[in-house]
């Protein structure tokens, strides 16, 4: 017997847009994935422009440890950016999610948004 399990995304961590910025035009979300009692990691994901049920997930974590995924969403693949020295979001032109779903995944615990009771 085979049993597969599946989470879908939590409607609390659906994300819409950030301010002053252009909603986001696929289906974003930005929560936690609990690793144990005492810690939880920060994750944004974003689907496919494309074919989001089949196109492929990646996975990005940042250089570290101790740098925020959130890096790489907002300046370096994210379907937005805030550009050096810029004080303002702009689309991005070519965010890695045109053709996969993305996972930006903030790591190790204690990282970003990611916590750690100890």
């Amino acid at each position: 017997m085979l049993a597969i399990a599946a989470m879908a995304a939590p409607a609390e961590d659906v994300f819409k847009g950030l301010p002053t910025a252009d909603p986001f035009e696929t289906a974003t979300y930005s929560g936690y994935l609990t690793v144990s009692e005492t810690k939880a990691l920060h994750y944004v994901f974003t689907e496919s422009y494309a074919d989001p049920v089949n196109d492929p997930v990646i996975i990005w974590f940042n250089g570290g440890p101790g740098c925020s995924s959130l890096l790489g969403f907002m300046q370096e693949n994210g379907p937005r950016m805030i550009n050096d020295g810029e004080t303002y979001i702009e689309n991005n032109p070519y965010p890695w999610n045109k053709r996969a779903n993305v996972l930006w995944l903030e790591s190790p615990a204690g990282v970003g948004y990611s916590y750690a009771g100890t």
